[in-house]
């Protein structure tokens, strides 16, 4: 006879809990922690599922939006962070930032400048190279849909004191470092 299944959400929950998925600590080690500890580890790593799923959420909002793809997006906003600065970008800084071919720059930029979202001009001082620039109007559009989401993350930040803000930093500094191209 089957068993009965498991709600949806208790599904989810157990994905993080090392108690289910990893019960004879082949992987994770529970050394140490007692129930309460591993507990509150896991809501640690439920909260940063939903801050994952929240981000994505927001950014799949925001290119549905502008009609824009995820490498699109950060061009822009590395366009837009270059503007605030006073820096004149280039399709080679464009490259390197975003880790592709100049290949595939050249067509993103064709993409964008089809779509009115950047403007490609002589270089002031290098006559060799382009200037890369936002539009005005994608700039507005994006500072009031990212820019906005941006706002409330960095309340939310804001609203730790300085010593939790250090933990959190610390913390996510710690994920990061556990990239799997590191292993």
């Amino acid at each position: 006879m089957a068993t009965e299944r498991q709600p949806r959400h208790d599904i989810a929950a157990a994905m993080h809990d090392p108690r289910i998925s990893d019960r004879d600590e082949e992987l994770v080690s529970r050394a140490g922690l007692d129930d309460t500890e591993v507990d509150q580890i896991v809501r640690v790593m439920q909260s940063l599922r939903g801050w994952h799923d929240a981000e994505r959420q927001m950014s799949e909002a925001s290119r549905r939006y502008m009609k824009l793809n995820a490498n699109d997006m950060r061009a822009l906003r590395f366009l837009i962070a270059a503007r605030n600065q006073g820096e004149i970008v280039t399709p080679g800084a464009l490259t390197e930032y975003l880790g592709i071919s100049s290949a595939s720059t050249t067509k993103l930029l064709d993409r964008l400048e089809r779509g009115h979202h950047v403007t490609r001009s002589p270089h002031p001082t290098d006559r060799r190279a382009l200037a890369i620039a936002v539009t005005e109007a994608t700039r507005l559009v994006a500072r009031e849909s990212v820019g906005r989401q941006h706002a409330r993350r960095f309340a939310a930040a804001a609203e730790l004191t300085p010593d939790e803000r250090e933990v959190v930093i610390r913390f996510l500094d710690a994920l990061s470092a556990t990239r799997l191209d590191q292993d």
